[in-house]
């Protein structure tokens, strides 16, 4: 058995990035998203904000039931895209 030793910080900074890494793979590769994860991608902390941005259609939705609604995540960077501004 090998063991390797590194500073505590050095290995509290690689257990961020991996789990940070594991994070943004599960999500890129997912097609429908819940209300949690349409708001932290679009920087927005109200579900009111949410709900009018869906009312409006800037952003596709699909609700299988009452109580449940996922967002399309294609449709989210497309509203991003659609109102970044370049650079002056």
């Amino acid at each position: 058995m090998e063991v390797v030793c590194i500073e505590t910080e050095a290995f509290y900074s690689l257990v961020e990035q991996v789990v940070e890494r594991l994070h943004e793979n599960k999500t890129a590769n997912e097609k429908w998203i819940d209300g949690a994860e349409a708001m932290r991608r679009l920087g927005i902390k109200s579900t009111t904000t949410l709900q009018n941005l869906r009312d409006g259609g800037s952003i596709r939705f699909s609700q299988p039931s009452k109580k449940i609604i996922m967002y399309d995540s294609e449709s989210i960077d497309q509203y991003l895209e659609d109102n970044a501004q370049e650079p002056r």
